[in-house]
């Protein structure tokens, strides 16, 4: 037996991660998959009729030891990666989605689910038990499990097409970024760039053996030269060459290949009964319908438009004011806005920067968490560890029980992802009676300390760090009975209310007095740059709205209608923007072709779930300002309601339960100074 598949003898049965070797991995993956199985098989050769225990309680609980090994090794795999691990990894995927496939194509599982799902009336359910029932089901039927052999068979078929088009569509859209270079040899063309961008620059080329310096359409790259470069042609020759990605006449057009993948992924939606491929995807979000998101998405535009119309005729004539510019286009947002938002603000990270110790910031999250939810952190040094930088604590109650163990992993290093994530080592369920309390972990890349200097946060890193707390303690407050309805296993477009929400802290000065004292002289955030973190988090946030919108409107226009007779992208996008354009078009560009989000990632009918979140936060935080930013009451119901009950019932029913009302778009309208 492998140390991965029996229970950890350590303290709250946490990870001994020094005791895991890299060989342990793969046998622990194939003794925890046979576990899973029989225990799959347990359930299905079940000679006593299908209940509501012995069938799908019975499932929710199988393939435990499976999902910790699984939950083990992926999150290391994101933070502290090898050849070695990466090597494992891809010898185990691919076992992992055959044993998932096993279960969602397993006929005989399926009849015993759908017997007791067609009983669901008389069995006298919880509100819980139900929505774990309807989620089993769901599983299985959106998957294909109601349909004859041979409409099986067609649904395989379209997978595999659709999973086919999908890695075409990216490595398309790599090759085209890749093939691009602006290649400077005249150094007055590097007017505007900062130093680092130009050091960046000069390394590229000389890893390539050119004099000069090289800019690519990567975004390190590409953002700082739109936004900072003063030679208006080289910044038209980017962006044209950004936003014609897979719509050029080569070998990497994507044009095809995005009309096959929204025709195929409306023919399967027909074929599991679906009006349109939104219709499906919407039934499992808070948004539910097609029309519900229409609805949402214009509704804003009518606000944010007018702002927006008028922050574009401030930014044409402030350019016009300066370099005598006639007509703004594309090319020349970023620029004119970057030198009007110093104008008009002057404040930059390097002002800000010594009020922001990693150590005050993360202190300051963990008394803002208790003076909302009465928990305390206490960093313990006997809970194991996969790395010499992560910091370990014990959260406990106001009671003194034991909420969960939090894994806190801050700086940047080899094998580590770039970006900012949460995860779980242990979920939270209750089994026989005992409530095994869950292990969570945030994971980001902050600057490190020097010998000279702690680490010093950039207020975007503070927002970011509340932001992966707020995701943290929507894991570690969860107590429900079903370990997958646990925690973070909500709907897409609610998992973000819980992060988003604890970024409003980071804007006032009752909870900024609390951490963001200067490390030197411990004096306290001076008001005016609190006013002026404020007042320049809402600049051009008419545009950005709009920028959203149109985005999701595209995705929506896409997937929400039958595309069947689309045969012109450009004409069908042109004619979706009409809403929300203010640049003039540029011929030789189009977005969908390469809108990865939705034709490579997981966004197809849901790009809209970002603007979602944000009206549930501020309308949320709204609550919270009305009654005092510390309202034990107001904290208590959203733990209650929200933090708590992980994805036990409608999201909806459980946001009207903590705020009264269903969400108003004013807060959010309010907050980005649009109204």
């Amino acid at each position: 037996m492998s140390i991965l598949t029996q229970y950890f003898d350590t303290k709250y049965n946490t990870a001994p991660f020094s005791q895991i070797k890299i060989e342990d991995y793969f046998p622990a993956f194939q003794e925890g998959i046979a576990l899973a199985k029989a225990e799959i098989d347990a359930i299905v050769n079940n000679p006593e009729a299908p209940t509501f225990e012995n069938t799908i309680e019975a499932m929710d609980y199988s393939g435990a030891i499976l999902d910790r090994i699984s939950s083990i090794f992926f999150n290391l795999n994101s933070a502290e990666t090898s050849e070695e691990m990466q090597k494992v990894a891809q010898e185990v995927s691919p076992l992992l989605s055959e044993f998932g496939n096993d279960i969602t194509l397993n006929t005989d599982l399926f009849a015993r689910i759908k017997t007791v799902y067609e009983q669901k009336d008389s069995l006298n359910l919880n509100t819980e038990q139900a929505t774990l029932l309807d989620k089993k089901y769901k599983s299985f039927s959106r998957n294909g499990a109601n349909l004859a052999e041979d409409k099986k068979a067609e649904l395989r078929e379209i997978d595999k097409e659709l999973s086919k088009l999908s890695l075409q569509f990216g490595e398309n859209v790599l090759a085209e970024t890749n093939a691009f270079q602006l290649h400077i040899t005249d150094e007055k063309d590097l007017s505007g760039l900062p130093e680092g961008t130009i050091e960046a620059a000069r390394s590229l080329a000389k890893n390539e053996e050119k004099e000069g310096w090289i800019f690519t359409l990567d975004h390190p790259s590409y953002l700082p030269f739109m936004t900072y470069a003063d030679n208006r042609e080289l910044r038209k020759k980017m962006a044209i060459a950004f936003g014609s990605k897979g719509f050029q006449d080569n070998e990497f057009n994507n044009e095809e290949t995005v009309l096959k993948i929204v025709k195929l992924r409306h023919q399967r939606a027909n074929l599991l009964g679906y009006k349109t491929h939104a219709h499906f995807v919407l039934e499992e979000r808070m948004a539910e319908s097609p029309e519900k998101v229409m609805a949402f998405e214009n509704d804003l535009l009518t606000k944010a438009k007018p702002a927006a119309e008028k922050e574009f005729a401030q930014l044409t004539e402030f350019a016009k004011n300066l370099d005598g510019i006639e007509q703004l286009e594309k090319w020349d947002g970023a620029y004119y806005s970057e030198k009007l938002k110093q104008q008009l603000f002057n404040l930059d990270d390097e002002k800000l920067k010594p009020y922001f110790q990693l150590e005050k910031v993360l202190n300051g999250a963990f008394v803002i968490a208790e003076k909302l939810y009465g928990l305390t952190f206490t960093e313990v040094f006997d809970i194991d560890k996969y790395h010499d930088e992560v910091m370990t604590y014990e959260v406990k109650d106001a009671n003194n029980n034991l909420v969960s163990i939090f894994y806190a992993d801050f700086f940047p290093r080899k094998g580590k992802r770039n970006g900012a994530w949460m995860t779980s080592f242990k979920s939270q369920y209750v089994e026989n009676g005992v409530n095994e309390r869950p292990h969570i972990s945030n994971v980001c890349n902050f600057t490190k300390p020097t010998e000279t200097k702690p680490s010093l946060l950039t207020f975007n890193e503070v927002t970011t760090l509340f932001h992966e707390f707020g995701h943290g303690l929507h894991g570690m407050l969860a107590n429900t009975v079903y370990p997958s309805l646990s925690g973070t296993s909500v709907f897409w477009d609610f998992v973000e209310l819980p992060s988003q929400i604890m970024e409003n802290w980071c804007y006032e000065a009752e909870a900024l007095a609390l951490f963001a004292t200067h490390y030197q002289t411990g004096e306290v955030i001076p008001q005016e740059y609190v006013e002026k973190i404020k007042e320049s988090a809402s600049f051009q946030e008419g545009l950005a709205t709009l920028r959203q919108l149109s985005f999701g409107l595209l995705d929506m226009a896409w997937h929400g209608q039958d595309p069947t007779n689309i045969t012109d992208l450009k004409a069908f996008e042109t004619e979706q923007f009409k809403n929300t354009q203010l640049y003039p078009d540029v011929k030789e560009n189009a977005m969908s072709t390469a809108f990865s989000h939705i034709f490579q990632g997981g966004y197809s009918s849901g790009y809209y779930s970002y603007k979602w979140a944000e009206v549930l936060d501020a309308d949320a935080f709204e609550y919270f300002k009305e009654n005092g930013i510390f309202n034990k009451e107001i904290a208590s119901k959203f733990k209650d309601n929200v933090l708590s009950k992980g994805g036990t019932e409608n999201p909806m029913i459980l946001y009207k339960r903590f705020r009264g009302q269903e969400p108003q778009p004013e807060a959010l309208l309010k907050r980005a100074g649009l109204i």
